[in-house]
């Protein structure tokens, strides 16, 4: 694009730069694959499907079985792994998705939403292939799980906020903390466009149903109508100011951005400091610096 200005002398300088920042880069993924017990050639390995099941219209769970005796690592509750799939031009394409289900050692399940375009934007091609033509029996490559957006074990109260796919991490965290006999009080609000649409659904109220002090509260755009026997459905968007909610709590928030945007606003408003506001966005976060002007709980 720059023509004659790149001179020798300029193409060396962006030559050098270009590597300085690749071996910044490739260093950062050592770091964090020591950071999780796990050796650069060990990341990947392959899964066999064992099921799909289609979710909602757009939406399709993979339960994927692992095809080799090693040892499974274990998620924890709200992590995610990198599916990397061969796409038709020959080249790998990673993509990311939440863990919905806790591990038991042989399988691991997660949920894909088929992108779709409009106007000038063309459909997902990864999710498109994915939802379309893997089929149980096929094999996918994997990553080890990843993700610093995870429970924590303080046995505080928790507050579980999503919308549209962004269920899938709460799914997860459900699972574990079903599997672990979880005692604590634990609150699941959803906004979606409407129930059918509102993808795992049954297992997520299956799962509050067996907490014992678990609650489910819905918001659908398109009216309140329901089947699903939530402990409460409202119409339009999602409103804190809709349910009580308990003192002292941690709140995981996930959904689009301008939803998490919005629900964090009204949460900071009712005084829930931003420390006790789990999130994560893909890409610059813009309220880290809340966090770090934020007073010390123990100031």
């Amino acid at each position: 694009m720059l023509g004659d200005a790149v001179t020798a002398e300029v193409a060396a300088a962006w030559d050098e730069v270009y590597w300085l920042m690749a071996y910044a880069l490739v260093n950062q993924e050592r770091g964090l694959y020591s950071a999780r017990g796990v050796s650069p050639e060990r990341v990947w390995r392959e899964w066999r499907v064992q099921s799909r099941r289609q979710e909602t219209e757009d939406v399709v769970t993979f339960v994927v079985r692992r095809t080799d005796h090693r040892s499974v690592r274990t998620s924890l509750p709200g992590q995610y792994v990198t599916v990397k799939v061969p796409m038709p031009d020959g080249v790998h394409q990673p993509r990311q998705y939440s863990l919905t289900r806790a591990d038991d050692g042989e399988t691991r399940q997660f949920s894909v939403r088929r992108v779709r375009g409009g106007g000038e934007r063309p459909d997902g091609e990864v999710s498109t292939l994915l939802c379309e033509t893997v089929q149980v029996g096929d094999v996918l490559t994997m990553s080890v799980p990843f993700g610093d957006v995870v429970l924590d074990d303080s046995g505080r109260p928790l507050v579980f906020v999503s919308a549209g796919i962004g269920v899938t991490p709460m799914a997860g965290m459900l699972s574990h903390l079903v599997a672990a006999g979880s005692q604590l009080e634990v609150h699941v609000l959803h906004a979606d466009v409407e129930e059918r649409t509102f993808a795992l659904r049954e297992r997520v109220l299956a799962d509050v149903r067996r907490l014992p002090g678990g609650t489910l509260h819905t918001w659908y755009e398109r009216g309140a109508e329901s089947t699903l026997g939530a402990d409460g459905v409202f119409e339009g968007l999602l409103d804190v100011d809709d349910v009580d909610l308990p003192d002292g709590a941690g709140y995981y928030l996930c959904g689009p951005l301008p939803f998490m945007k919005s629900v964090r606003s009204a949460l900071l408003t009712h005084g829930v400091p931003a420390r006790d506001i789990q999130y994560e966005v893909f890409g610059p976060d813009p309220w880290a610096a809340d966090l770090v002007t934020e007073e010390s709980p123990d100031a």
